[in-house]
Formats: C-alpha cells, sequence, structure tokens
C-alpha cells in the first residue's frame, strides 16, 4: 500500500518511496511550455515546494522519475542548467545575512557547475552564472525560487 505523502515536498522522494502521487504533470507541461516567468501564489501547505521540486527534476532530465505520468512521453527530457533557490531558512533575521546567504549560494552554484566566478556585487554575480550556465549547455538557463516571503 502506498504511503500518504504528509509533508514531502520533494517529487524524488515522493515517486521514489512509493508515496500516493496524485499526476498534476498536464499542468507542469503547459507551465513548462509557456516559457513566461510565472509567480505562483497559493496560502500554506498547498503544494508550492512540491510544484518546484516537479520542475526541478523535469529541467534536470531525469525521464524515470515521471514515468506513468501524462508528460512522460509529451516532453523532451533532456538537462538544462537550473538554479535553484530557497528562500526558507528563517534563522536570517536581518537584511545582510540574507543577502551573504544569498551569496554563498550563488558561489555554490558556481563550483557545482564548473564555472569560474566573478568577484562583484550579488547581481553582477547572478547575471553572470545564469549567462555562463547558458552559454555552456546551449540552453536557457532555468531559474526556480521557491519560499520567496
Amino acid at each position: 500500500m502506498k504511503k500518504l505523502p504528509i509533508g514531502v515536498q520533494d517529487y524524488k522522494k515522493l515517486i521514489i518511496e512509493n508515496y500516493i502521487y496524485i499526476d498534476k504533470t498536464k499542468y507542469i507541461l503547459e507551465l513548462a511550455n509557456s516559457g513566461v516567468p510565472t509567480f505562483l501564489s497559493r496560502p500554506r501547505r498547498f503544494g508550492k515546494s512540491l510544484t518546484v521540486s516537479t520542475l526541478y527534476y523535469l529541467f534536470k532530465g531525469e525521464k524515470e522519475l515521471f514515468k506513468d505520468t501524462y508528460i512522460y512521453d509529451k516532453w523532451e527530457f533532456k538537462e538544462y542548467p537550473v538554479i535553484k533557490l530557497d528562500m526558507s531558512d528563517n534563522t536570517l533575521t536581518t537584511y545582510d545575512e540574507f543577502i551573504d546567504s544569498l551569496n554563498e549560494r550563488i558561489e555554490e552554484l558556481y563550483r557545482e557547475y564548473d564555472i569560474s566566478p566573478i568577484k562583484n556585487n550579488l547581481p553582477t554575480k547572478f547575471g553572470h552564472l545564469i549567462t555562463e550556465l547558458s552559454k555552456k549547455y546551449k540552453e536557457k538557463t532555468v531559474i526556480l525560487i521557491d519560499e520567496y516571503e
């Protein structure tokens, strides 16, 4: 018997550990194919983080995770460069702490994708990362932001 996914926000964990999943990939496909920036605003516990996670694995090209879903044979599974930022760290109490944390995450992404970082202000570093990822992968860079409050 499949388990109830109470509190599970990671799509891969949900599939691999055999949780119940109600297939919403038809809507994910529409969203991904729209090609426009999208802001999803829903109340707490309405699946925003799971949606971001689903998009992450879709754009990372992890086709086998989508077996038996609507999107499986309708999406060209290939790896895109993905920048995923989670802003849910509630321990950050000041603007400076937030900027430092975001700066650290951007630097982690430089290392993760093996791109030479630049020493500059945060907006310039972020823009440079996006540009370099697009060049390296010859694809548009996907940016996913979760917990934006």
